[in-house]
């Protein structure tokens, strides 16, 4: 199985891409830029690195929370830093939203130059969606 969700309260994607696939029992979920809801392309949440990534993190949140699922279905996310002298700053940040049995979490170099972003996170998750009751 695999399906591209329609996700009526995430920004459309800036590209040829999904924002999410759900397939075989997961979720994969694009790398996320920090863009708040109602920004445009460019606009980030903070210029900070926690800022952004407490807004990337945000944004997978509210895709998953399309889905039914919250944070605790994630399994595994790659964070992609411009600055790797940043991952301190964005650890603290990012253990907010993962405080206990974090996922499993790679770090890369965020491989695009955009003027201002710091940060971009992507993630994957176990689709076990909430039964209506």
């Amino acid at each position: 199985m695999r399906a591209v969700p329609d996700l009526p309260k995430h920004p459309k994607p800036l590209g040829p891409y999904s924002h999410c696939v759900v397939a075989n029992g997961f979720v994969f979920i694009s790398a996320q830029a920090p863009i708040a809801p109602g920004a445009k392309a460019g606009e980030w949440a903070a210029p900070d690195v926690a800022g952004q990534t407490r807004q990337s993190l945000k944004n997978i949140a509210s895709i998953l929370e399309e889905l039914g699922l919250t944070m605790a279905s994630v399994v595994k996310t790659t964070v992609f830093l411009t600055d790797p002298a940043d991952f301190q700053v964005m650890n603290e940040a990012y253990k907010e939203f993962f405080p206990e049995e974090p996922p499993a979490r790679s770090p890369a170099k965020l491989g695009i130059a955009n003027s201002g972003l710091k940060v971009a996170i992507e993630a994957i998750a176990v689709y076990e969606p909430k039964q209506e009751e």
